[in-house]
């Protein structure tokens, strides 16, 4: 388990941290701490608010004690020369560094964890567009304006955008992450206990900025498991991410009203049904846009790299460099696909910017991490269509 939280029958449960922890959070106006980052967040913050506050109040405190102490008492009192010694210069240009390396540290450790998924992180693709948000699960369900996460398992959201930049904020998991267009980020959570967290765009993105939100509903590890359940295992028409059995008992809740789809509402994009997994969308859009013609996933050689083990793989580059084809990597070789050649194959791939929707390109890359461990005989890899020059 991370620091922030403490296990109890396989569910996180972070609390309130006490009632000094309480008391903090209601005098800052701070939300809610509902994941295993958000108390570590708030305590470094505490302590950083807090010894900023006592060090005004003691320089403004001397200060004032000086100004009557020390006061000019006749037009001929002359002031004395001081000579400080080297300790006094150490003590007072060590000590605030001291402490600003130590807030330092602190927060770089931090920094890291929240930036580092765990190896066993449920994984859901986030596509933000003026002004709304979509969300993908590799499991086959997709949704706007509600993502449903298990209680006390890690979720790692990879995030791209389809115009602008946007930044995926909940304040309630002090987890903030910018979303750019042709690219991916990612970043990830933890929540400690079942409730709706408001989901907000922390970047300007337009007219409606302010409305463009969603929301995180955090369902037991059960809960979860029976609404996964209903999803894929119902019509297709149907697998849109509708409500679990908690939800409704609360059919009017802000999140539900935003499901509620029109031409003028914020969240005005009605949701298509998908046929099978992420990863068996990507296996379509693959044959639809050519690129098995060039790219194996059985691991033959080709025109280009095989797709089969080729997620996590670190490839060599032209010119030098290594490269690791993680979810960022591949997303950018599809957009700018001569940015990063890899060795030994012609750059005659063509680029996808404009091509591809963000849902094909998160089904393309779920496929793509499918392609490891056992050889995946059967499919056909085809090569590229080649048309004679007159007369050769």
């Amino acid at each position: 388990m991370m620091p922030g939280g403490e296990d109890v029958g396989g569910v996180v449960d972070a609390g309130n941290g006490g009632t000094l922890n309480e008391f903090f959070r209601q005098v800052l106006f701070l939300p809610e701490q509902a994941s295993t980052f958000a108390r570590d967040v708030d305590h470094l913050h505490y302590v950083i608010l807090s010894t900023a506050m006592f060090m005004a109040t003691l320089i403004f405190g001397v200060a004032g004690l000086f100004l009557i102490r020390y006061r000019r008492r006749s037009e001929s009192q002359a002031t004395r020369r001081v000579q400080t010694s080297l300790f006094w210069e150490v003590l007072f240009v060590g000590s605030p560094l001291s402490v600003f390396l130590a807030w330092f540290f602190i927060g770089y450790h931090d920094f890291v964890w929240m930036q580092t998924p765990p190896p066993e992180a449920m994984d859901v693709y986030v596509v933000a567009k003026q002004w709304m948000w979509k969300f993908t699960y590799p499991e086959g369900p997709n949704s706007i304006g509600v993502l449903r996460v298990p209680v006390g398992r890690p979720v790692r959201l990879l995030l791209t955008s389809r115009d602008v930049i946007h930044s995926f904020y909940v304040p309630a998991f002090r987890v903030k992450q910018d979303a750019l267009p042709g690219a991916y980020t990612q970043t990830w959570f933890e929540v400690t206990r079942p409730g709706r967290y408001r989901v907000m765009c922390a970047e300007y993105c337009g007219l409606k900025h302010s409305e463009m939100w969603a929301e995180v509903v955090a369902l037991s590890p059960e809960d979860y498991a029976a609404w996964l359940r209903e999803q894929s295992g119902g019509p297709v028409a149907l697998r849109d991410a509708t409500p679990g059995a908690p939800e409704r008992e609360e059919p009017l809740v802000p999140a539900r009203l935003a499901m509620e789809y029109s031409a003028e509402a914020p969240h005005g994009e009605l949701m298509t049904a998908e046929r099978g997994t992420l990863a068996e969308r990507g296996e379509r859009v693959a044959a639809e846009k050519g690129c098995l013609r060039c790219h194996t996933v059985d691991g033959t050689q080709h025109i280009g790299p095989t797709w089969w083990g080729l997620y996590r793989r670190e490839e060599r580059l032209e010119g030098g460099g290594t490269v690791v084809a993680d979810e960022a990597y591949l997303t950018e070789s599809m957009m700018k696909p001569q940015e990063k050649q890899v060795e030994g194959y012609a750059p005659v791939m063509p680029s996808y910017q404009g091509q591809l929707e963000a849902a094909e390109v998160a089904a393309l890359i779920e496929y793509i991490r499918t392609l490891r461990g056992a050889r995946r005989d059967g499919i056909g890899t085809g090569g590229p269509v080649y048309e004679p020059i007159d007369g050769r």
